[in-house]
């Protein structure tokens, strides 16, 4: 029987955002993985053999596969999802967008670019305007759009509602992040068992910029990008998968944290997001235990795709205060930009019969 989805590429394939990509796309009611791409070292060879495959096993069709290099004339799916890092993405996803590809990428390389879109759907779907300016001042038959860094994401699908509702204009956020966000292997145990680290490279600013990005206004052409402060604090924790963000908000009309409450409950998204295979329902879900959300029990909900928010009460210093998390590999990271590319087919800018 013929498989009529559009078949995709995964570049970065061994890593484990590349991982994480294949298992999420297992069985995808729109696409199917065609292609799977790496490194010069894995070139050549059967996936099942260059990957140091994480958790399960790896699906049985793309096993088999032969890893292909990172060159748009080697692979030539329209569709493909990133997990190189940003060296790697520097040269290989504009040469990918040139050559007419969509790429969804997860790094940072092309994220504050004033013509790429940094997407959460249910957040900011006007912003993929980006792509027509992107596409005509470039040159380019294909385009890139990114996610966000994976606490960006928490914390901005978190803010969203209130920001709509309310206006934020001060935000304080100290994240708790799993050590699934450094990569495979990623931080050694020595270090991270039975600790904190209170440094995470480049994360900090990337989460003060990547937000005010996020939740900024489309028009035109270009992003007014939100004109709230944040000052971020970023933490490796001993979690495996979730990362949790501790967020004070001060606002321009200062809500109760009932008020809060119910603007979070209640928000849905974008509509044009709804429905799609990957859009959770709802986006958002508040939990009105005193003692959650936490990674351990919460970060699957959605399947992986839901932000739990919980701990939302008043503030001493702003207004109103609350815990957020996610799954960082999965919302934050190949999740994400799976439903960045189920929009633009829901919307026609990728056909369903692209081939």
């Amino acid at each position: 029987m013929a498989d009529h989805r559009i078949p995709v590429a995964v570049l970065g394939a061994t890593g484990a955002v590349g991982q994480t990509f294949i298992r999420c796309l297992a069985d995808h009611p729109w696409f199917r993985v065609a292609e799977v791409a790496a490194s010069e070292r894995s070139a050549g060879k059967r996936y099942a053999e260059a990957a140091r495959w994480i958790e399960g096993d790896v699906p049985g069709d793309v096993a088999a596969m032969t890893v292909q290099p990172c060159d748009p004339s080697s692979v030539r799916s329209p569709i493909v999802f990133c997990g190189l890092d940003a060296a790697a993405a520097q040269v290989a996803e504009p040469a990918f967008a040139h050559a007419g590809r969509f790429v969804f990428s997860n790094a940072k390389t092309f994220r504050m670019d004033p013509d790429v879109p940094l997407m959460i759907p249910e957040v900011n779907a006007p912003h993929l305007g980006l792509m027509e300016r992107q596409r005509r001042e470039r040159g380019w038959q294909g385009a890139i759009v990114t996610n966000a860094n994976c606490s960006s994401t928490t914390a901005a699908v978190a803010m969203a509602p209130l920001h709509e509702r309310f206006g934020i204009r001060t935000v304080f956020a100290a994240t708790m992040q799993a050590v699934s966000g450094a990569g495979y292997p990623g931080v050694p145990s020595l270090d991270i068992l039975g600790n904190v680290i209170p440094h995470i490279g480049e994360e900090e600013p990337k989460i003060e910029r990547e937000i005010q990005k996020m939740l900024g206004v489309y028009a035109d052409g270009s992003i007014a990008h939100a004109r709230f402060v944040v000052s971020a604090h970023a933490n490796r924790v001993p979690v495996e998968n979730g990362h949790t963000v501790c967020l004070s908000l001060g606002f321009e009309d200062s809500p109760t944290p009932e008020q809060a409450t119910r603007a979070l409950r209640e928000w849905r998204g974008d509509p044009s997001v709804r429905g799609l295979p990957f859009a959770p329902d709802p986006p958002i879900r508040v939990r009105d235990e005193a003692d959650r959300p936490q990674p351990r029990r919460d970060a699957m909900e959605g399947r992986g795709m839901t932000t739990v928010v919980g701990r939302i009460r008043g503030d001493a210093v702003l207004h109103i205060r609350l815990v957020a998390m996610s799954h960082n590999t999965i919302r934050g990271a190949a999740g994400g930009s799976i439903l960045n590319a189920e929009l633009l087919v829901a919307r026609g800018v990728i056909p369903r019969d692209a081939s």
